[in-house]
């Protein structure tokens, strides 16, 4: 993970920056799943986790190869009036590192028991309700992402949990959304 590249939202007065943020993941995650991608992180360097907000900035961190790769993929069409691109860059030497990865909190009791319903035919309403209550329920405040699935047209949040900043870098893979579960990415 020695470069990146830079894509911050613009101003939009009919468009929200959390829409914008929104559109723009899907579309780079498509672009991960189009390339089988397993070495591209992504961050979000302006933050902002006390308000729950990403910042206007995706960053996406990889090898020049890596980065270039994913960028012939034309995957901002639709969305190149909406951000700045920067230049592919390298990353600075003093940089933190950081780990994101994702979160998927138990958030709906009434979605778990139609779920366990299907799998546990056997089981009554009753002991489905007894074995799954409503305290199983977490909530969550992290910064999400909100996106539609291609399979069934729903809604879903990609919650992102920010490891603290730390001196060295840890190697691994990156899934389709460009997060890690043990790698890290550069912070700076």
């Amino acid at each position: 993970m020695d470069h990146y590249l830079d894509f911050r939202l613009l101003p939009d007065p009919e468009f929200p920056t959390p829409l914008l943020m929104n559109a723009l993941f899907s579309k780079l995650h498509r672009a991960l799943v189009q390339i089988d991608s397993r070495s591209i992180g992504i961050s979000f360097p302006e933050l902002q986790q006390d308000q729950l907000f990403l910042g206007p900035c995706l960053r996406l961190h990889g090898t020049a190869a890596d980065l270039e790769r994913v960028m012939t993929e034309n995957w901002l069409t639709g969305m190149r009036d909406h951000l700045f691109q920067s230049d592919l860059a390298a990353v600075p030497g003093n940089a933190k590192h950081r780990r994101i990865r994702r979160v998927q909190p138990k958030s709906n009791a009434e979605r778990l028991r139609r779920r366990h319903a299907k799998r546990h035919s056997e089981l009554s309403e009753e002991e489905i309700a007894l074995k799954i209550p409503d305290s199983v329920e977490e909530r969550v405040k992290l910064p999400f992402l909100r996106l539609k699935s291609q399979s069934n047209g729903h809604y879903f949040c990609v919650f992102l949990e920010h490891s603290p900043p730390q001196a060295q870098a840890i190697n691994g893979t990156f899934n389709a959304y460009g997060l890690s579960s043990e790698a890290t990415i550069p912070w700076f």
